[in-house]
């Protein structure tokens, strides 16, 4: 098996929120195989972007997704998230 993936962490943080919004930090580290406190730099960096916003609910989190925010890259550029999450959620849903 390969040592690399081509999907990056910050895009399987991103699905596992998208379909698990008040998933906690330490489960959503379990899932993507990396620590906690890489999940939480990732998050901060999906907030500071625009893809993710964080509420408050209790002692949990609730996570939305920003599907209208647009990818930055060369490649991507100027592409919807919606349309990525998408294109690969039905794809990847029971893996994850």
């Amino acid at each position: 098996m390969s040592d690399w993936s081509l999907l990056t962490n910050h895009a399987n943080v991103l699905l596992c929120i998208t379909e698990e919004p008040d998933i906690r930090l330490r489960d959503l580290a379990e899932k993507v195989h990396i620590s906690e406190r890489a999940v939480k730099r990732i998050v901060a960096d999906l907030e500071k972007g625009g893809y993710l916003a964080r509420e408050r609910n209790g002692r949990r989190n609730h996570y939305e997704v920003n599907t209208a925010a647009t990818l930055n890259g060369p490649i991507a550029q100027g592409l919807q998230l919606g349309a990525l999450i998408s294109a690969l959620l039905p794809m990847i849903a029971g893996s994850l």
